[in-house]
C-alpha cells in the first residue's frame, strides 16, 4: 500500500464489508470498502478521476432514483434520500470523497462503487443512520439499482463530455473567433506581402490573412459542434452486456429523458447498447474534432508568433502584448509566450487523441475496458483548450497591433510584385526582370525598364499591390 492509501495511525476507522471481506475505512469520508480497496491495489500516479466526471454520476444517479421510484421500483422515501445526497455530488460538496485514481479498473466499476458508497453512506446519515450499514440506503440495490458500472460509466463519460464540450470548449472558441474577427476587420485595408514555402508571394491584405484564422475557428467549432451530438446518446439501461438484464424495459429511454430534463441537453437513449458498452466511436470521433481545432489553433498562434518576430531582427509586422520578461539573462527580452503555451496545448491535446484512438480500438467482444483513460484525456483536452484559447484572447490577440512602417517597407521591396507585370510581358520575361532586380539589387522598377520590357507608365499602371489583393 502506498503511504498516501494508508489511513493515519492516529485516525479513527470504521469498518465496511462488501463480497471479499471486511476492511476499515477512515470514519469522516463516505466512500466504503470497495473504494478503500481500490485505493490499496490501484495506487498508481496522482490523477484522480476528473470532478465533471463525478458530477456526471451525480447527475446519472439522481436521474436513476427518480425513474426507478416512477416505475414503482424504488420506494419514495428511498428516492428522496439518494436524489438529496447526489445533489451534493452534482454541486461539488463530497468531491474530496472521490480520491480514485484514474488507472484502475478498464470498466471504470471502482469509481461506479465509490459513488455508489459515498451517495449510500451520505444518504444513511441524512436519514439518521450508521454509516456502512447500509440501511436504509444500499449503494448496490438502491443507488444501482437498474445498473451496471458497463452502462453507467459511459453514461456518465457522455454526459461529461458533452456538457464541457457545449458549456465550456464552444464559448471559448467563439471567444477566440470573434477576437480575430474584429482584428481581420480592424487591418483590413492593410495590404502586406504574403509568404508560400517561407518564401516573398504575392501581397494580400493582413485582414484577409485574419480571416483565414476566423474561417479555421469557425469550421473547427463547427466540427466539434457535429460530434457533439453523437454524445448525447447514453448507454445508460444496457446493463452488462448490452441486454437491459435487470432493468426494467421502460428504464433506459425515460432515465436518458431525466438526464436530459436535469441537464438542460438533449440527451438520449443510444439506439444500441451492444455498441455503446463495447465501443466508443462518439469519444473517438470527438476527439479527432479537437485534434482538428487543435492542429487549426497551432497554425494560428504560429503565424501570430513568426509575424510578430523580431523586434530588429525578425519579421516584425505585428506588434504583442508584452506580459513579461523573456530571459533571465538578456535585459530587455520580450518573448510571444502565449503563442508557446497555446501551441503547447495544441501538440499534448494531439498525443490525447492518438491514446484515445487506440484505446477506442480495445473493445473486446462486449466491454471496452479503456473507459478512464478515454473520459480523463478527453475532458483534459477541453478544459486545456478552453482554457487557452480564452487565455490567448485575453493576454495576447485583443492586443496585437500592426506595424504599418515595417509591413509598407517589405511591400515596397518585394520582388513577387513582378507577378502583375506576368499577364503583359509573359512569365519568363517578368522572372527575368525578378531575377534582374535580386541580382543587382535594383528595384522590379528600375529592372523591367532596364531590360526594356516596359515604359515607366505601363509599370506604375501595373504594379499596383493594392490592386493585387483580389481577383
Amino acid at each position: 500500500m502506498s503511504e498516501a492509501a494508508k489511513p493515519a495511525a492516529s485516525a479513527p476507522t470504521r469498518t465496511e464489508s462488501d463480497s471479499m471481506g471486511k476492511i476499515d475505512v477512515p470514519a469522516d469520508r463516505y466512500y466504503g470498502a470497495q473504494t478503500a480497496r481500490s485505493l490499496i491495489h490501484f495506487a498508481i500516479g496522482k490523477d484522480v478521476m476528473p470532478t465533471e466526471l463525478i458530477r456526471a454520476f451525480g447527475i446519472l444517479k439522481k436521474a436513476a432514483a427518480l425513474v426507478n421510484q416512477g416505475l414503482g421500483k424504488l420506494p419514495p422515501d428511498k428516492a428522496a434520500l439518494i436524489t438529496q445526497a447526489a445533489d451534493e455530488v452534482i454541486a461539488g460538496k463530497l468531491n474530496d470523497h472521490f480520491p480514485l485514481r484514474v488507472w484502475q479498473t478498464g470498466s471504470g466499476t471502482q469509481t461506479n462503487m465509490n459513488v455508489n458508497e459515498v451517495i449510500s453512506n451520505r444518504a444513511i446519515e441524512i436519514a439518521g443512520g450508521e454509516m456502512g450499514s447500509k440501511k436504509p440506503i444500499h449503494p448496490n440495490d438502491d443507488v444501482n439499482m437498474s445498473q451496471s458500472s458497463n452502462d453507467t460509466f459511459p453514461a456518465a463519460m457522455h454526459i461529461a463530455a458533452a456538457s464541457e464540450t457545449a458549456r465550456r470548449l464552444l464559448p471559448a472558441i467563439k471567444t477566440l473567433r470573434d477576437a480575430l474577427d474584429a482584428k481581420a476587420k480592424e487591418f483590413a485595408d492593410i495590404v502586406k506581402i504574403g509568404r508560400t514555402h517561407l518564401q516573398d508571394a504575392t501581397p494580400l491584405t493582413l485582414g484577409q490573412e485574419f480571416s483565414g484564422y476566423v474561417n479555421l475557428l469557425d469550421r473547427g467549432g463547427g466540427r466539434v459542434a457535429v460530434a457533439l451530438d453523437g454524445l448525447y446518446d447514453l448507454a445508460i439501461g444496457g446493463t452488462a452486456v448490452g441486454t437491459g438484464l435487470n432493468a426494467h424495459p421502460e428504464f433506459a429511454e425515460r432515465a436518458a429523458r431525466k438526464i436530459a430534463e436535469l441537464t438542460g441537453l438533449p440527451f438520449r437513449s443510444h439506439p444500441n447498447k451492444f455498441a455503446a458498452l463495447s465501443a466508443h466511436d462518439e469519444i473517438v470521433f470527438a476527439s479527432g474534432a479537437l485534434k482538428t481545432l487543435a492542429a487549426s489553433l497551432f497554425k494560428i498562434a504560429n503565424d501570430i508568433r513568426w509575424l510578430a518576430s523580431g523586434p530588429r531582427c525578425g519579421l516584425g509586422e505585428l506588434t504583442l502584448p508584452e506580459n513579461e520578461p523573456g530571459s533571465s539573462i538578456m535585459p530587455g527580452k520580450v518573448n510571444p509566450t502565449q503563442s508557446e503555451a497555446l501551441t503547447m496545448v495544441a501538440v499534448q491535446v494531439m498525443g490525447y487523441d492518438a491514446a484515445i484512438g487506440f484505446a477506442g480500438s480495445q473493445g473486446n467482444f462486449e466491454l471496452n475496458v479503456f473507459k478512464p483513460v478515454m473520459i480523463y484525456n478527453y475532458l483534459h483536452s477541453v478544459e486545456l483548450l478552453a482554457d487557452a484559447c480564452n487565455s490567448f484572447v485575453e493576454h495576447c490577440v485583443n492586443g496585437i497591433e500592426a506595424n504599418r512602417e515595417q509591413i509598407d517597407h517589405y511591400v515596397q521591396n518585394s520582388l513577387m510584385l513582378v507577378t502583375a507585370l506576368a499577364p503583359k510581358i509573359g512569365y519568363d520575361q517578368a522572372a527575368q526582370v525578378a531575377k534582374a532586380a535580386h541580382k543587382a539589387h535594383i528595384s522590379l522598377r528600375e529592372a523591367a525598364l532596364n531590360l526594356g520590357y516596359v515604359t515607366a507608365e505601363e509599370f506604375d499602371a501595373l504594379v499596383k499591390p493594392e490592386d493585387m489583393t483580389h481577383p
